[in-house]
């Protein structure tokens, strides 16, 4: 999928629709840095030790597409916020 270098959209920050800049971040994953649920910290209590998967064993690849990350940029304030990403198997900025 091609999309533009820059394009006019809502800027949170000035309240109003500016030009922005697109920049594509890469996404990242959940840091172990941060607290966890309750339910993630005993899911992962039970994936550990000795033992094998406590669930049925997950089938497949998952997704075929990552969700794309936009970083977009504001001309006039120079804040920049993320856009919702959206599917893309091949993703191009023009």
């Amino acid at each position: 999928m091609k999309f533009p270098k820059t394009l006019r959209t809502y800027c949170p920050t000035c309240k109003k629709h500016t030009e922005q800049t697109v920049k594509q971040s890469k996404r990242r994953g959940r840091s172990q840095a941060h607290p966890q649920s309750q339910s993630q910290r005993r899911f992962k209590r039970k994936m550990g030790g000795y033992g094998s998967f406590p669930r049925p064993n997950p089938k497949g690849e998952g997704k075929p597409t990552k969700k794309v990350d936009l970083r977009l940029t504001c001309k006039e304030c120079k804040k920049s916020h993320t856009k919702k990403g959206f599917r893309a198997r091949k993703f191009e900025l023009v």
